[in-house]
């Protein structure tokens, strides 16, 4: 079955200018983290990002390192792209990163130019595509010098294998260093992508403030805490949630009591509000100017449309705030 686009896409969705850059993205981006590799359903991937683009969401993030087994995320997405929007290149932000593990020997992983350069080449074939909007540094490597991760990006951006830099997971000094090379090398750095939800804010004590003074947009990711930041484990660990798989990011250990308590109190204000837990969540980050979008995943077309219900109520009063914090902060 052909797909053809909702004519109302771009009625639907709030655009943030990212950064002090001309680029606008989505409040809410896809990411592809999760839930789009080999093994698991192409059909059922397929109909969330056909979802995700008719409500609005035309950036989609992925990495080399994503699906099962590695690089499998960008193959399939490659193929939904071929399939499905190969006439809508142009209206989508797509992005990828190179620092994890992805293949043998001395050059497979981390930031040196061999690699960075490498892995990028080996991306645009899984996606096949010409180029991709944004190129990030997954993450910093302790024993290459900034100067050269960061000019393999530049290097890539100049040979329109990438429009914009980015980088993930660097922390605030690191990071204002390497906005200070980029910007010397004529390529700013666009964006940061760090892990910060209401339980992980690690970024409030100087990333924020360094993304702010340096133009850099911020799209945070995890921000349901891998899902610890809805209502899916009130009752226990439900078979089939991330807590109840042995390889996954959350572990059951992290499902303490004093988690439960906060989940349910913060529950019961997204409910006052309106909203589920997770919509909160979302929404509690974007009242920041400072987050350009936040980056969510979804295992279906319906949790996707539960967490695109978050743009529907952004707004926070001082009583509801002060609520918040103090259940975080016990």
């Amino acid at each position: 079955m052909i797909y053809i686009p909702s004519s109302a896409r771009y009625s639907k969705m709030i655009y943030n200018y990212c950064g002090r850059s001309g680029l606008k993205l989505p409040a809410i981006s896809l990411g592809l983290w999760h839930n789009f590799g080999g093994t698991d359903n192409f059909e059922t991937s397929r109909a969330i990002i056909r979802a995700a683009f008719d409500a609005g969401i035309t950036h989609f993030d992925l990495a080399n390192n994503y699906g099962t087994p590695d690089g499998s995320a960008e193959e399939n997405f490659g193929l939904i792209l071929k399939k499905d929007f190969k006439n809508h290149r142009d209206e989508m932000v797509i992005s990828t990163k190179a620092g994890y593990y992805m293949w043998e020997g001395p050059y497979g992983e981390w930031g040196s130019r061999k690699y960075l350069v490498a892995s990028l080449n080996q991306s645009l074939k899984r996606l096949q595509l010409d180029y991709v909007d944004i190129f990030y540094s997954h993450r910093p490597d302790p024993d290459t010098p900034l100067e050269e991760t960061l000019g393999a990006i530049d290097t890539a951006i100049k040979q329109g294998k990438a429009l914009y830099a980015g980088i993930s997971n660097y922390p605030a000094e690191m990071t204002q260093n390497a906005s200070r090379i980029l910007r010397s090398l004529g390529t700013p750095c666009l964006i940061h992508q760090p892990r910060y939800s209401m339980f992980d804010r690690w970024v409030e004590k100087d990333l924020l403030n360094v993304l702010e003074h340096e133009g850099i947009g911020c799209i945070p990711f995890s921000p349901l805490a891998q899902g610890l930041l809805t209502d899916r484990y009130l009752k226990g660990i439900p078979e089939g949630s991330r807590a109840s798989k042995p390889d996954g990011f959350l572990k059951k250990e992290q499902i303490t009591p004093e988690i439960i308590s906060k989940v349910k109190g913060l529950s019961l204000i997204a409910s006052q509000r309106g909203q589920s837990l997770a919509q909160m969540a979302i929404a509690w980050l974007l009242k920041d100017p400072r987050v350009t979008s936040v980056l969510i995943g979804a295992s279906s077309v319906e949790q996707l449309h539960n967490n695109l219900g978050a743009l529907e109520n952004l707004y926070f009063d001082n009583s509801e705030l002060q609520q918040i914090e103090k259940i975080l902060s016990e």
